[in-house]
């Protein structure tokens, strides 16, 4: 099946400054991270005990967030991928790309009772390439598309010489055995765990100029797809993205926060030039998943602005009888520093009236149980089987893949507010 990512990606090089297609990616790799706790709080805690929910139920979400079909990427540790994507074949009928962490340099070594973030990030890698391809090493030439051909890789750059010279040398050893195997990636550029002088006005700066002259070396066959930064401010956004129209830049979600701080955050991004957003734990602290995604992307495609989507997802926790962890005033408080040129980090509450609020209004029989009490179908498409658009009336089918590459603005909208339509029924059910 042809990948969203793909068509995506065609569309915004052809058309870099008019294209708003705009990719999503879920981050369910943070167990090559976090340890026993990457799969999250479970919801099934009594007074004084803290459960976190096991790798299965960790690895069932991702089978339902493939099932529903509305992101474009979804991103895995190495052991994940070879169960999910090569030995169940889960991706072989789903228009999303299967993605594996490529590397885990020491700053994402998140364990109780460890103090390795204290130190300079230094480069490691778990996983194999071999691995993540076809499930064990040294694949044959046609073994490798069993697997994930796509790879998060991850850079810390902290203003220390030796430190930053060997994280440079093994990304460039990365990018030499990735180029011969046929192994795509996308890279993430983290702020330095441990900076070396830099004060907050200088980190935007030092980070882009880093990403522009490593890139400068790569030829096209060796670069990343896409970029994953922090997204620090419009300002810095803007100056990336205009550097290069062809750097695809994209964001990080960081930490959990408010609803309306990961809603806002993809808006903002967007606004100043961000073509893509890799969430993991704002994603998997949600208290529905499935209707949490279903609003990122409603919001990356120009549906529903941030505050309303906050309202609206409120309405679907009310109608599926999930109490939120917040209320819906504290949800719309945003505690993160992406509003303006000059930024804050104070927390500052949406004042949005309750009247632009879409209601969601069920109209579908009982949902199945899943992890968060909903239950997503497959995102869909419009016009022909081939996916072509042929009209600006756009009906919803969730048994058809769309071809955004081929449908103008004006029928994009359309679909949206068909599936928006569709979504709210579904989710009220």
């Amino acid at each position: 099946m042809r990948k969203t990512l793909d068509q995506k990606l065609a569309a915004i090089h052809a058309d870099p400054s008019g294209c708003r297609d705009f990719i999503i990616a879920d981050a369910k790799d943070a167990d090559m991270g976090f340890g026993v706790g990457a799969p999250g709080q479970s919801p099934e805690t009594h007074t004084g005990e803290l459960r976190f929910r096991t790798l299965a139920e960790y690895r069932q979400q991702i089978r339902q967030i493939v099932g529903q079909g509305v992101v474009d990427i979804m991103l895995m540790s190495a052991s994940t991928n070879a169960m999910l994507n090569i030995e169940e074949r889960l991706f072989d009928n789903s228009a999303i790309t299967p993605a594996a962490r490529a590397n885990d340099a020491s700053d994402v070594f998140v364990v109780r009772g460890g103090r390795y973030l204290e130190e300079p990030a230094r480069p490691f890698r778990s996983a194999t390439l071999d691995h993540i391809q076809c499930g064990h090493v040294d694949c044959t030439p046609a073994e490798r598309m069993l697997g994930a051909n796509l790879g998060l890789y991850s850079l810390t750059f902290t203003n220390r010489l030796e430190e930053d010279l060997a994280a440079l040398n093994a990304y460039r050893e990365f990018r030499t055995e990735a180029e011969r195997k046929g192994f795509r990636h996308f890279l993430e550029v983290f702020d330095p765990n441990v900076p070396a002088g830099l004060d907050a006005a200088e980190l935007p700066k030092f980070i882009n100029d880093h990403i522009a002259r490593t890139l400068a070396g790569v030829a096209a066959a060796g670069r990343p797809v896409f970029l994953k930064i922090v997204y620090h401010d419009p300002k810095s956004m803007e100056e990336l993205v205009s550097y290069d129209p062809h750097l695809v830049v994209g964001i990080l979600g960081g930490g959990a926060g408010t609803t309306y701080d990961a809603f806002k955050l993809l808006g903002e991004a967007q606004k100043y030039g961000a073509r893509a957003a890799l969430f993991g734990r704002k994603i998997n602290s949600a208290e529905c998943q499935l209707a949490f995604v279903e609003f990122l992307r409603h919001i990356a495609d120009g549906v529903i602005s941030p505050e309303e989507a906050v309202r609206a997802y409120h309405g679907v926790l009310a109608k599926l009888n999930i109490k939120p962890r917040r209320k819906l005033e504290d949800d719309l408080v945003l505690q993160t520093n992406v509003m303006s040129y000059g930024g804050s980090s104070a927390s500052v509450p949406s004042a949005i009236p309750t009247a632009q609020a879409p209601t969601p209004s069920p109209q579908s029989p009982a949902l199945s149980p899943c992890s968060c009490g909903c239950n997503g179908k497959k995102s869909g498409g419009c016009g022909d089987k081939s996916g072509a658009a042929s009209s600006s009336t756009i009906a919803y089918d969730p048994n058809v893949t769309p071809d955004f590459s081929r449908m103008t603005p004006p029928q994009k909208l359309a679909y949206n507010k068909a599936k928006r339509d569709h979504v709210f029924g579904h989710f009220g059910r």
